[in-house]
């Protein structure tokens, strides 16, 4: 049998070096001998004969071309009317079958991959090209359709600069010349639609690159992958899963977080709790039940989840990310997740991810010289890489890369139903001196990263109109402004801001033995002169329990009784502070180690009174601001927070007033971080009423030396520190008291 293709053409294929191989495959119309035919061609390897099925029934044998695993038949058919009608015969489903029978003897019967008109619409690839494509999770990666009345999985991946694209995975024995894509045009994007293929193939791009080079990749847009080490892709269906969140969702829109409590609990869900047997993780599914639980019962608003998108290195605690589009397989499968998420939210916890659009690692299997360019990152390593961190920096100039980067934001709201993405490393994006010794300036000279600042900007706005009561957050270390501000006011467009500064400035003071707190008053006070500057998020983090820097508790001065005494001043203290509030797991019971990833939390901990009652304090803390709006409906401006007493550092004592947006609803907080009882202490109030103890941290229902003011505290009409009115009360050592007043 004669071929109907060149030579040329035939050994491009064989060796896998056919820019476009549905010119050489698939069903082909072609003049034979002056006759009109159908040329049905397919390269199979690892197959020992071939049949073409057509819709009639009848099959036709494809021969090989000798010493070749190419295959052909020709079908002589009368005239051209004949071939547009062979074509025509399936109408919108695929022109025919392949009926295999494999050299292991298996027998397949498959629609031929070639055979399928394109998947992506010129609309699809035009948004694409101008980084305007806002759904490509729906479009990209490996989606699991029906096409042309067949079911399979749509492959596509931009590679622009590859020389050829092929999809690899068990099922052809991941080999590369099995099923080569095509581009389309010059989007830079490749897609082959695959039939038969469904949820849980194994998968990776292999490409050739402009150097000859073969790559395996893992999918950038890929749903699910293999347990670390392991780094194929996994193909998943992730619309399985039947939501029970609806109140959750309706309710979401129309909350004001900015004016409503916010308590998180901040979590590593890899060392929150293991199987206590074997060390192993907990399932997504075990860790909605008991964390879940754990959380509604120490009444937080919302967790707070280190990455939980795909990482290769549990070191990294998941802030190298290799799967953007992919829940960790460390816990279970993306419906695992989607239950964690969901239960979450019947239970009324909110759900905040770490997300991290600052760098990402050069792994031989991610993104870095993805199709054998510096595809993802910039190219000069004086912007594209992170030094101390050994990774890569995002080429936030390209509109491809700033389009993936937002999707991924979108999809996690989408999809997974996640009320907040917190931003990671955020001032390593604002500025191109960053932790770098050598670096380039923007166009105008200065340091600032132009590009990454409209990145952050687009990025904002995007999640904000299209997903309305989300919310995201930054963690960003210096005074660039605006962090927290519209995009129209021209701020970076974040709902809030990481108080980093407060956090190290109150640790640090917190720290010191109080015979020397005195000398340092001014750490407890200076963050109040830019409070209101922005919409800030009070932290004590994952970062501050690592590293030799100890855990909360094990910073404390003092005898045993102390630190867990300053333990809860402390906490009293920042809870009472304007600015929402975030806690690492460990630190509300009082863990006495370093956070360390590969193990629980010392849970055992908690079945002793000291750490048990400090557990409470915190639960009642959390109870207290859900309770009393005064602790938040006034949190990013002067009219909710007033001094009473600043300057009293001889006594090392802060005495201030929470207001609601009634005035008159108001709380008066006296921190006492010395440990020396004050008796007959006068305190300045704004009017006359009878004050009680909302709280009081030296409590013995708190493991306290229970100290305090059982009895009403009667106002008198005695001025005292700029305050109209005054009460006298015994302020107990290392202590926070809330006093709420009672009106007739």
């Amino acid at each position: 049998m004669p071929l109907t293709i060149s030579q040329d053409g035939l050994e491009r294929i064989m060796h896998a070096r056919h820019h476009d191989p549905f010119e050489v495959l698939g069903a082909h119309a072609v003049e034979l001998n002056g006759r009109q035919a159908v040329a049905i061609r397919a390269f199979l390897p690892y197959t020992q004969q071939v049949w073409a099925v057509l819709h009639d029934g009848a099959e036709h044998a494809l021969e090989r071309v000798p010493n070749t695993d190419f295959f052909e038949a020709v079908i002589p058919l009368p005239d051209r009317d004949a071939v547009a009608a062979f074509f025509a015969a399936g109408g919108a489903a695929a022109a025919y079958q392949l009926r295999r029978v494999e050299k292991d003897g298996e027998e397949l019967l498959l629609a031929d991959p070639y055979s399928f008109l394109p998947v992506l619409g010129d609309l699809d690839l035009q948004l694409f090209s101008q980084g305007a494509h806002y759904r490509t999770y729906n479009r990209l990666g490996a989606q699991i359709i029906t096409h042309q009345g067949v079911t399979g999985v749509a492959f596509a991946v931009w590679a622009p600069n590859a020389q050829r694209v092929s999809v690899i995975g068990d099922f052809n024995r991941w080999d590369g010349r099995v099923h080569p894509m095509r581009v389309r045009g010059g989007s830079g994007v490749w897609e082959l639609f695959i039939p038969g293929l469904g949820e849980g193939a194994l998968y990776k791009y292999e490409i050739k690159t402009q150097h000859d080079a073969l790559l395996q990749k893992t999918d950038p847009q890929g749903f699910y992958a293999e347990m670390r080490p392991k780094t194929a892709s996994i193909v998943w269906d992730i619309g399985k899963h039947v939501w029970q969140d609806d109140a959750w969702l309706a309710r979401r829109p129309r909350r004001d977080l900015l004016r409503e409590p916010l308590t998180i609990y901040e979590v590593h869900l890899g060392s929150w709790m293991r199987v206590p047997e074997t060390n192993g993780y907990l399932t997504y599914r075990d860790l909605a039940h008991k964390l879940g639980d754990y959380v509604q019962q120490q009444g937080y608003t919302h967790i707070e989840l280190l990455p939980i998108t795909e990482h290769p290195l549990d070191l990294s605690w998941g802030y190298q990310v290799t799967g953007y589009f992919a829940p960790t397989s460390r816990f279970g499968t993306p419906d695992d997740f989607q239950y964690f998420v969901d239960h979450l939210h019947q239970l009324g916890i909110g759900v905040i991810m770490d997300w991290v659009p600052a760098h990402f690692p050069k792994n031989d299997n991610g993104l870095a010289m993805f199709d054998g360019s510096a595809l993802y990152e910039y190219a000069d390593s004086r912007l594209g890489e992170h030094l101390e961190w050994g990774t890569k920096v995002f080429n936030w100039a390209r509109t491809e890369v700033q389009q993936f980067l937002i999707n991924s934001a979108l999809f996690w709201l989408d999809k997974y139903h996640i009320d907040g993405l917190r931003v990671d490393a955020v001032a390593s994006m604002l500025y191109r001196d960053y932790a770098r010794t050598e670096w380039l300036p923007n166009e105008h000279g200065g340091r600032e990263n132009l590009e990454a600042i409209a990145f952050l900007q687009h990025m904002n706005e995007r999640t904000h109109s299209e997903f309305p009561g989300t919310f995201t957050c930054a963690e960003e270390s210096t005074s660039f402004p605006a962090v927290s501000r519209p995009v129209y006011l021209g701020g970076l467009g974040f709902t809030f801001k990481w108080n980093m500064g407060w956090m190290h400035d109150t640790l640090d003071y917190i720290s010191l033995d109080p015979v020397y707190r005195k000398y340092h008053h001014n750490k407890t006070t200076f963050g109040l002169m830019y409070a209101f500057s922005e919409n800030f998020i009070l932290p004590i983090s994952h970062d501050e329990v690592v590293h030799l820097k100890r855990s909360l508790i094990n910073k404390m001065p003092g005898d045993f009784w102390q630190q867990f005494a300053n333990t809860r001043l402390y906490l009293g203290f920042m809870w009472t502070h304007p600015g929402k509030k975030l806690l690492f797991m460990g630190q509300d019971f009082g863990q006495w180690g370093e956070w360390n990833e590969d193990r629980s939390l010392d849970w055992h901990l908690t079945g002793f009174e000291p750490h048990q009652k400090l557990q409470r304090w915190v639960a009642d803390l959390n109870r207290l601001c859900r309770a009393e709006p005064a602790l938040y409906q006034q949190d990013f401006n002067w009219e909710g927070f007033e001094w009473i007493d600043a300057n009293a550092w001889e006594n090392s004592v802060l005495a201030y007033i929470r207001k609601a947006q009634d005035p008159a609803d108001h709380l008066v907080v006296v921190c006492n971080f010395t440990p020396v009882v004050r008796h007959g202490y006068r305190l300045g109030v704004p009017g006359l009423a009878t004050y009680r103890e909302a709280l009081n941290s030296d409590s013995e229902y708190y493991f306290g030396s229970n100290v305090g003011n059982a009895g009403a505290l009667v106002a008198e009409p005695r001025p005292w520190q700029n305050q109209p009115c005054s009460v006298t009360l015994t302020l107990p050592p290392l202590a926070t008291v809330v006093l709420k007043p009672e009106r007739a």
